[in-house]
C-alpha cells in the first residue's frame, strides 16, 4: 500500500508578524517531481514509508508516501520522532564547538591530555591525536563497528539475541582500539565512530555530566527541540514514530524484512544515536548553517573540510568537515549537513551553505537508503543550490 500527503505552510516574518499566506502559496515552488520521487521510493519493492520537509525562503513543505506501519496501513505523519544514525555526529561536534568557543578546550588538545592512557598500543599514541582529528575522521583510529566479531553479533537472526545489549563507551573504544592504527594521525581519512566515542567522553569531562545532559542544556531547550534526545539504554522510541524496517544486513536475495524499531542503541550513542524529527532536523541544521549555533571561528573550523577518499573511500563527491560534510550532487550542486543509516532507517539534513534552503527527510527500511536520498537531495536543489 503506498499512499501520501504534502502541504505548504508559512514562516512567520523576522518581525513575528505571519506571512501572508496568499502570496506564499503563488510563489511556492511546483514540487510535484518531488512527490513522484517520494511515490517511486516506496513502490511495491521499495521503501515502507518516506517523509521529506522543505524550507527556504517561501515557506515549508511537507511531503510522504507509503506508510509507517506496514501492518496497519498507518501513514507516516510530519510529527515522528525516529533514529537519525550518523546525522547525530553533527550534535556532539557542536558540543565540543561550544566548548572550544568558551575557551574549556582546544581542538588542538591531545588525547593524552583529556583521556590519559586511554589511546595507546596498536601503533596508537594519544600524544599524536587530536581533537580536531577525532571529528574530521583523520586521527586514523579503526571504526569499532567494523571489528568482525561485533559486526556479528548485528547480522541476521543473531541481532535477535543482542538487540538488548548494552555497551559501555570504554568498552567500544577498546574494542577499535583493538585494531592496529592503518596510517599516522593526519595523514589521510577514515570514517569511526570511535572517533566520536572519544570525542564524547571529553564533553563529559569537561562538563561534569553526561553526554545526554550537555545536549538537552546546550541544543535541544536553546533551539526548543520537541523530538530530540538521547536514549540511554531505552530500548523504545518515544511518542509518534514509524516502525523501523531492516535487512539485519543478511545478504540473502530477496532478503527477509524485519521490525528493529525496538533495540538498545547505546552501541550507537555519541557517533549516531539520537531520535528526532524532520522539523526538529530542520531547526537545528538550519540555524548552525546560518551561523547562529556556533561563534565565527568555531563556524569555520566545522565547515573546514579534507578529502574523504582515503585508504577506504566514503561516499563519492563528499568532503568532511568537523561533524559536518558537502555533498556534490549529480545536479551540479553542493550540498551540506550530515545523513546517517541506522537499523530500519535512513536520515539526511542537508541544503545550502547559508541554510536559507534545506531538506531533511527520513525513510523507515534501511535497503534503499542512500539511492533515495541522492534521488531527493538531486530533486530539490538545482545546479545553483550549493553556493
Amino acid at each position: 500500500m503506498t499512499s501520501h500527503t504534502s502541504h505548504i505552510s508559512t514562516e512567520a516574518t523576522a518581525e513575528g508578524t505571519p506571512a501572508d499566506p496568499a502570496a506564499a502559496v503563488a510563489t511556492a515552488p511546483d514540487r510535484s517531481a518531488m512527490q513522484h520521487v517520494l511515490d517511486r521510493a516506496t513502490a511495491p519493492g521499495g521503501a515502507p514509508g518516506i517523509v521529506v520537509e522543505v524550507r527556504d525562503g517561501r515557506g515549508t513543505w511537507f511531503g510522504s508516501a507509503g506508510v509507517s506501519d506496514t501492518g496497519t496501513g498507518e501513514e507516516r505523519r510530519q510529527c515522528e520522532r525516529f533514529r537519525i544514525g550518523s546525522t547525530t555526529k553533527a550534535f556532539t561536534a557542536t558540543l565540543v564547538l561550544q566548548l572550544a568557543a568558551e575557551g574549556r578546550l582546544s581542538l588542538d588538545d591531545t588525547m593524552e591530555q583529556w583521556l590519559p592512557g586511554v589511546v595507546a598500543g596498536n601503533g596508537y599514541d594519544g600524544r599524536a591525536i587530536t581533537i580536531r582529528q577525532l571529528l574530521n575522521h583523520t586521527s586514523g583510529i579503526f571504526n569499532y563497528g567494523n571489528d568482525a566479531e561485533f559486526f556479528k553479533k548485528g547480522i541476521g537472526a543473531a541481532w535477535f539475541q543482542h538487540r538488548y545489549d548494552t555497551y559501555t563507551p570504554e568498552q567500544l573504544i577498546g574494542l577499535g582500539l583493538a585494531t592496529p592504527a592503518p596510517f599516522a594521525p593526519g595523514d589521510a581519512f577514515l570514517y569511526s565512530n570511535t572517533n566520536y566515542f572519544l570525542a564524547a567522553l571529553i564533553v563529559e569531562k569537561v562538563t561534569g555530566g553526561t553526554l545526554a545532559e550537555a545536549l538537552t542544556q546546550r541544543i535541544v531547550h536553546p533551539l526548543r527541540l520537541t523530538g530530540t534526545y538521547l536514549p540511554d539504554t531505552e530500548p523504545t522510541i518515544r511518542g509518534p514514530h514509524p516502525r523501523h524496517y531492516s535487512t539485519l544486513f543478511v545478504s540473502d536475495a530477496p532478503p527477509e524484512i524485519h521490525d528493529a524499531t525496538d533495540m538498545n542503541q547505546s552501541f550507537a550513542w555519541a557517533a549516531s544515536g539520537i531520535i528526532s524529527t524532520t522539523g526538529d532536523l530542520q531547526r537545528f541544521f538550519g540555524a548552525l548553517l546560518q551561523g547562529h549555533v556556533l561563534p565565527a571561528e568555531q563556524q569555520r573550523e566545522m565547515f573546514t573540510t579534507v578529502d574523504t577518499t582515503g585508504p577506504v573511500p566514503w561516499i563519492p563527491g563528499t568532503r568532511y568537515g568537523l561533524g559536518v560534510f558537502s555533498w556534490s550532487l549529480p545536479s551540479g550542486a553542493t550540498v551540506w549537513g550530515n545523513a546517517g543509516a541506522t537499523y530500519g532507517s535512513w536520515t539526511c539534513a542537508m541544503g545550502s551553505r547559508d541554510g536559507e534552503h534545506l531538506l531533511t527527510g527520513q525513510v523507515n527500511g534501511d535497503w534503499s537508503g542512500l539511492g533515495v536520498l541522492d534521488d531527493i537531495l538531486t530533486t530539490e536543489f538545482g545546479a545553483a543550490a550549493g553556493s
